[in-house]
């Protein structure tokens, strides 16, 4: 596969929506509404929806691994202290979850199959004969078995 200039602009646009996916998330993961983390649960549905998209609408690893690599520097960055001392993502239950989920969406998408195996039936199976191939179904009717029932003759009875 050559590596083209068109396939590169590709790689490093897909890496600067990562990264700024990452920053919105890493910012926004914290929000709770009462009880729920509801923050944490849209940052990692939208950042499963954008890995998810890459993966399947371009089929390519290489652009779905840019916009992971774009996520994880933009969580990492804003994970530290700021200059002024302050922290984005504090040591919490959600800024952990945040923290892991991250990766291993990234690995999961990236990873994934190009296709997944079908399940094929045998051939002749489901059409009514014995997994007989159809022409091996017509030359049983033709001989007058049919799977042990009584097989009518296109000329009526003989």
């Amino acid at each position: 596969m050559a590596v083209s200039w068109s396939r590169i602009g590709t790689w490093v646009v897909a890496f600067i929506v990562g990264a700024v996916y990452g920053v919105a998330g890493t910012v926004a993961h914290a929000f709770t509404l009462g009880w729920f983390p509801l923050g944490l649960v849209l940052a990692l549905i939208g950042t499963a929806a954008l890995l998810l998209a890459v993966r399947l609408l371009t089929r390519d690893r290489w652009a779905t691994l840019a916009i992971g690599l774009g996520l994880m520097l933009a969580t990492l960055v804003f994970s530290g202290a700021g200059p002024g001392g302050s922290v984005i993502v504090p040591q919490s239950i959600l800024g952990v979850v945040w923290t892991i989920a991250v990766p291993l969406l990234v690995a999961v998408a990236v990873a994934w199959p190009d296709r997944l195996p079908r399940m094929v039936p045998p051939t002749g199976a489901g059409q009514g004969g014995r997994g007989l191939p159809r022409e091996g179904r017509e030359a049983d009717a033709a001989s007058g078995d049919a799977g042990g029932a009584e097989a009518s003759s296109p000329h009526g009875s003989a």
